[in-house]
């Protein structure tokens, strides 16, 4: 078998977690002063950016066997 997940989790993976992490969260405060000021054009544009970078993380810790844990 491979490496165990916990040896996955190291200062580079940490480092590029937080990137991801931060283009979330400023993705989704750009969507959110869409939202307030009803700029419909805008908060298009804006979730589909906001999709866009959640989808980069869930690849990134995918690629590194850390699936999230599905609800049922």
């Amino acid at each position: 078998m491979g490496e165990a997940k916990g040896e996955l989790i190291d200062e580079g993976f940490l480092r590029r977690y937080r990137e991801l992490l931060d283009a979330e969260d400023a993705a989704f405060d750009e969507l959110e002063h869409a939202y307030e000021e009803g700029d419909r054009n805008t908060f298009d544009t804006d979730l589909a950016a906001w999709r866009s970078v959640v989808e980069r993380r869930m690849a990134f810790l995918e690629r590194r066997g850390l699936l999230p844990v599905g609800t049922s």
